[in-house]
Parts: structure tokens; sequence; C-alpha cells
């Protein structure tokens, strides 16, 4: 009787047991343990989510610095390129008014204006009552411009400017006024002045454009822009001694350094 209820006894706890255990059968889940670090699984994969997008963002920004650098090399290139190409126009229009002021490459402005000058000198009086829009000239008027223009001939070019120089500002209204400041125009540009020669040009233009040296002087101002490297007021000076003038010498001298410039 007793064993029968040791046994009764021991195969009911055995199968309290079973009842209360898992079935051995059975694995258990892995699972990752996310008690280490901070954050809940969501947060850390999160956290690697921006990561990467920060990634992303940081190459971008270096592609992007890249392509600065190369762009900024290429604008340095073409900022070179357009100073070589200035330049090299500037020392074209030097050698095209070489060519066509004188076939004598040793020829220099100033052995140009003394001939030009002799011419002048026979002139003068016709050349002036021909042109009945311009002022009169008295003798003394008359008298002061062949002494300055003597100087010239004399190639005593700094005391024929400070004879110009005076002469045009004693008699700044009379026929021979115009051709006084041509001259120092001339002269200046002889010496390489070629701001004073522009502004003694300039004067011609300006305040005396019914002159006979008008032409001439619109001519030498366009030369003049072309030595000082600025070849688009030159072509227009030049273009308008065409025009204007088509008729002058002065005209002809242009038409034969544009058709050289455009070679």
């Amino acid at each position: 009787m007793k064993d029968g209820l040791s046994r009764f006894t021991l195969t009911t706890l055995a199968a309290g047991l079973c009842l209360a255990l898992p079935p051995l059968a059975s694995a258990a889940p892995v699972v990752e343990d996310l008690s280490q670090g901070s954050g809940n699984f969501y947060q850390r994969a999160e956290v690697r989510e921006e990561s990467g997008g920060s990634l992303v963002l940081f190459n971008q920004v270096q592609e992007n610095q890249e392509e600065i650098k190369r762009l900024r090399g290429q604008i340095e290139e073409l900022r070179y390129q357009l100073d070589q190409q200035r330049k090299m126009a500037q020392q074209r229009y030097l050698e095209l008014e070489k060519l066509v002021q004188s076939n004598d490459a040793a020829a220099t402005a100033a052995e140009q204006a003394v001939a030009a000058g002799k011419a002048e000198n026979a002139t003068t009086s016709a050349s002036e009552s021909s042109s009945g829009s311009e002022p009169t000239t008295s003798n003394e008027a008359r008298a002061a411009y062949q002494a300055a223009f003597a100087k010239v001939q004399a190639r005593d070019f700094p005391a024929a400017i400070t004879a110009f120089e005076g002469f045009v500002a004693d008699y700044p209204n009379t026929g021979l006024t115009a051709n006084g400041y041509y001259w120092l125009g001339e002269l200046y540009s002889a010496q390489t002045e070629l701001d004073k020669a522009s502004a003694a040009f300039e004067r011609v233009i300006q305040d005396f454009p019914q002159s006979s040296k008008m032409p001439d002087a619109l001519y030498k101002q366009g030369l003049l822009r072309a030595r000082q490297g600025k070849p688009d007021e030159s072509r227009a000076l030049l273009e308008r001694v065409r025009k204007e003038f088509p008729d002058s010498s002065a005209a002809g001298l242009a038409n034969d350094f544009l058709n050289r410039s455009a070679d």
C-alpha cells in the first residue's frame, strides 16, 4: 500500500514538473543583447542611418570643392590668355603703325614730322585762304607761327614745343591755331609723350572741326589710340576719317592701316 502511494506521488510530481518546465525539444530563440551601449535597437539604427547620410554629404562637399578648384584654374588660364592677346594686339598695332608711316624701319616720328613740315611751310597761306570758314590770321600771328615752325625744321623739338605752346596761348582763335595744336601733337608724339600728344590732337578735333588739319588729326589720334593699346577706339577714329574725309590723304593712310590690321 505504501509502495503504491509512493509511485502515485512520484508520478504526480513528475507530471507537475513537466507542466511547469518548457519542453526540452523547443530551443530558446537567440536575440540581440541590447543591454550594452546607449539607446534601444531603433535608436541605434537611426544613429547608423544618420552616420551614413553625413558621409554622403561630406563626399558631396569634397566633390564641390574639387570642382571649384578646377573652375578657378580655368578662369586663371583664360585671364592669362586674354592678357597675352591684349599685349599681342598692342604690339601688332605698333608694328603696323611703323609700316604705314614709313617704308624705312629706321624712320622716326620726328623725321616724318619734319618731312611733312616742309610741305606745310610752303602751303600755309594757300590753305588759310581756301577755307573761308576759318578765322583770319594777323601778320603777328603768322610770324609767330613761322618762327615756331622754323624750330621744327631745325630739329630743335623742345624749343619747338615751347614756341607752339606759346603760339596757341597767345593766338587762340586764328586760321593757324588748329595747325599749332596739330604740330604740338606731332612733336609730343615724337617725344613719346602720348597723353600730351593725344590732348593736342583732341583740341583740333573738338575745337576746330572745320580746319584743314581735321582729317590728319583724326588719323594721328587713331594711331595714338593703337599705341596706347585701345584698338576699338583706334578703329572708330580711322573709320571716321574714311567716312567723313574720303578724298583726303589721311583717309588713304587710314584705309591702309585698317587693311593691314585685318590681315
